[in-house]
């Protein structure tokens, strides 16, 4: 029997997920690919690309999902791409509301996997957690979308089509015609007091097993002509999957989160055991190594606060001495363990986070304790797990229609 986190996963690469209908969802992809598409259906090159211009700034700097709002495309030209072509979203199979604001969405890809994202509201900012993938291989036994099975990576567009659901949830989508003057100010396009203001690689699955996909559709995320999100407003969280953690600072550029949560060999190999395939000392190295890393953009380091496992004085000086003895920008973020039915661990006592992030704190290192968001929809950190199988289809869809309809 395989070690967990021992392996890399390889599902089948597809930047595309195959519709029954036979259209193409043209979600999550670069123009030139866009292009290539309207190309291989017929259109001269010339054209092609005069249309993946078009198709893709409304789809990203209007939301749209249908091809008939693109005023600036020729009315006969709007039903040939509807027939070929489809703007997609994931679909909303049930979405949950928190008593503190925060929002889950249980989201169904085209060939029916499920998977889940977090909308997390705070006074200055709003933070979408974006998944990955549908389940994850690491098996971190503190985390619940660990004890789920791999099924597969999500594509640049089921990845990046989280960001756009949540912007048709807030209604963040500038209104207006297209079909204007050249020299009309960029600033027309733009919505004001935005709800979403940042985005966290940290839903369900591991990003750098993802890379090519994640690495595309934040792309589009950050691109001008794209959702125009600053790379200093994402952060990719990561178990410590060492050989790509570089090639993501270079390739990416985003912000680094690491799931530290243990300083020594033993408990860390317990409870995230990646560790034993790439060790403490290994991961740090490659954290201190991290393109762009620096006082300005430190790197934060996830510590989940495990009653009686890894919440001593010796191990919060250890942490200490690890992060010194690398010289690392470094954050550490305290998450009181927030439980699930069958976990194995109990969340330390608030006096015991509250020491342990003092001890951190007098060496000159900020360690925060976070604020548990939406564990009564369990949509705080480490809960996520799609559960659909145990609601029928109908059950589900009447929940959504009743929670929607409330918000109106």
């Amino acid at each position: 029997m395989p070690i967990p986190g021992q392996l890399d996963p390889v599902p089948v690469p597809r930047d595309i997920t195959p519709r029954a209908d036979g259209r193409v969802d043209l979600l999550g992809l670069p123009r030139p690919r866009i292009a290539e598409l309207f190309a291989s259906a017929g259109l001269d090159t010339k054209q092609a690309r005069l249309r993946a211009k078009q198709v893709f700034h409304w789809l990203y700097h209007r939301g749209v999902t249908d091809f008939e709002p693109m005023t600036d495309i020729a009315k006969t030209m709007r039903p040939w791409l509807g027939e070929r072509f489809v703007i997609g979203r994931p679909e909303v199979i049930e979405a949950q509301h928190s008593t503190d604001g925060t929002r889950k969405w249980l989201l169904r890809t085209a060939d029916d996997h499920d998977f889940e994202m977090v909308f997390i509201p705070d006074a200055d900012r709003g933070t979408l957690c974006v998944s990955s993938q549908v389940g994850c291989t690491l098996n971190c036994r503190f985390c619940h979308t660990g004890t789920m099975r791999l099924v597969r990576n999500l594509t640049p567009g089921e990845i990046v089509g989280q960001v756009m659901l949540a912007r048709d949830a807030l209604g963040e989508w500038p209104k207006g015609r297209m079909d204007l003057p050249d020299d009309e100010s960029e600033a027309e396009y733009t919505a004001d007091g935005r709800l979403l203001t940042n985005i966290v690689m940290m839903g369900m699955g591991e990003p750098l097993y993802n890379f090519d996909n994640v690495r595309d559709a934040l792309k589009l995320v950050m691109d001008g002509d794209g959702l125009a999100l600053s790379k200093r407003r994402i952060t990719l969280s990561t178990s410590g999957v060492v050989p790509m953690m570089e090639r993501c600072g270079q390739e990416i550029g985003v912000n680094l989160a690491v799931s530290l949560h243990a300083v020594t060999k033993e408990v860390r190999d317990e409870i995230v055991p990646i560790n034993k395939k790439f060790g403490i000392e290994q991961l740090l190295q490659a954290c201190a190594d991290y393109p762009g890393a620096s006082n300005a953009r430190r790197i934060t380091f996830e510590y989940v606060m495990l009653k009686d496992k890894n919440d001593t004085d010796a191990d919060a000086h250890e942490l200490v001495r690890l992060l010194k003895h690398y010289k690392l920008p470094a954050k550490v973020n305290l998450i009181p363990f927030n439980p699930w039915p069958g976990a194995p661990y109990e969340c330390s006592t608030p006096e015991r986070v509250k020491r342990f992030s003092d001890l951190i704190f007098e060496a000159g290192i900020s360690a925060p304790v976070r604020t548990p968001r939406g564990r009564d929809i369990d949509a705080a950190c480490g809960q996520l797990k799609t559960a659909a199988e145990k609601k029928s289809r109908a059950e589900l869809e009447r929940l959504y229609a009743e929670k929607e309809a409330a918000l109106r």
